[in-house]
């Protein structure tokens, strides 16, 4: 009987955590359908223009999830280098010139026709393949900085093409998950120590060496300074969460999606949410955000090998440092900066790979 038991729970997985995230896919789809039906009308003249494109990447992105829960998780071990190769040569696309394609100034998506892709949201699961791959078979270097050279090597290579772009949030992403996952890999506080100075040294060198982060960072310092230019988005932001109130303005009923926020279909979503639904509505889905991530932790804690555990807590990370992030900037909390909230907003690469990457979560669970 015992025998049959694990064999079940084996083949069921954690459906909760899938439960949760087909949830927020559908709910983010209603979400931007209620932020872009204005713009999409006004624009396109289609109010489901941006619905229907996040449906494909819905499609294309259930199909991944279902797919790969009946991967050999352990596989993904062999990769680590292809990975790397793949999201070096991505990320190095976006600087050749009629395949790198420039939005509001920045490079940050390739594209051939009609096809985008973002190659900075590949490169943060390459880097956990690796990193989790590297850390298994080397447990026993990781208390030394030699040891964790390598992963520094990668990480720093990464966060350099993606800064280039310039994109500094998707760079702060890569750079606190390798940090988590060399804390995770055990290695002693020394080594971490002397990791984690040069890299709180870096964030203030970063933004001196550009002009328009300075404006964004007097913007987020004072907005009212410059309320119709760097602080305008900021401005806005704080309107919708200020007029949502406790309870939010109601469904489809925000303001600020009609045209007076920018990008509230993507990276400002979250203001229209907390709009509409308010404060309790956003307690909801912070719970339900909550509640992926430790899901997350939960399978990784519950795994039988360090690849599986790494594995698992580096793809939580990534969920988890992007919801905080970009909860952080539409709140006000730090300086604005252009980041999707993961499985809510509009944008196709993001939508897909995060699903995918569920279902790479939901692999390990099955296994373990």
């Amino acid at each position: 009987m015992k025998i049959k038991k694990i064999g079940k729970e084996k083949r069921a997985g954690d459906i909760p955590l899938l439960i949760c995230v087909f949830l927020m896919v559908g709910f983010g789809c209603l979400m931007i359908y209620s932020a872009s039906s204005y713009v999409g009308e006004v624009q396109y003249g289609d109010k489901l223009f941006f619905v229907k494109k996040q449906l494909i990447g819905v499609a294309v992105g259930a199909l991944a999830v279902v797919g790969l829960q009946f991967l050999p998780y352990q596989k993904l071990a062999k990769l680590k280098i292809p990975a790397v190769i793949v999201a070096v040569i991505l990320l190095a696309l976006v600087f050749v010139p009629g395949v790198g394609v420039t939005n509001y100034g920045a490079t940050r998506w390739i594209g051939f026709g009609s096809f985008t892709l973002q190659p900075s949201e590949i490169a943060k699961y390459a880097f956990v393949i690796f990193t989790a791959a590297y850390f298994s078979k080397n447990y026993e270097k990781v208390k030394t900085f030699r040891g964790v050279l390598p992963v520094l090597a990668v990480g720093i290579l990464f966060c350099l093409l993606i800064i280039a772009e310039p994109n500094m949030s998707i760079t702060m992403c890569v750079g606190l998950l390798m940090l988590a996952m060399i804390f995770l890999s055990g290695t002693n506080l020394k080594t971490f120590a002397i990791i984690l100075i040069p890299f709180v040294v870096a964030v203030p060198v970063l933004i001196l060496l550009e002009p328009y982060r300075l404006q964004r960072l007097s913007a987020f310092i004072d907005p009212w300074a410059s309320p119709k230019g760097d602080g305008y988005q900021l401005i806005q932001s704080l309107y919708a969460l200020g007029n949502g109130g406790l309870f939010g303005v109601g469904l489809f009923n925000s303001t600020q999606k009609y045209r007076f926020l920018p990008f509230a279909e993507s990276d400002f979503i979250m203001s229209v949410m907390g709009e509409e639904l308010g404060f309790f509505g956003l307690a909801a889905f912070f719970l339900v955000s909550g509640f992926i991530i430790y899901r997350g932790f939960r399978i990784a804690s519950r795994c039988k090998d360090r690849f599986g555990f790494l594995l698992a807590s580096g793809i939580t990370l990534v969920y988890g440092i992007q919801v905080v992030i970009n909860a952080l900037v539409v709140s006000g909390t730090i300086p604005p900066t252009g980041l999707p909230l993961p499985l809510i907003s509009s944008g196709n690469t993001s939508l897909i790979i995060t699903m995918a990457s569920m279902g790479v979560l939901y692999a390990v669970s099955r296994t373990n």
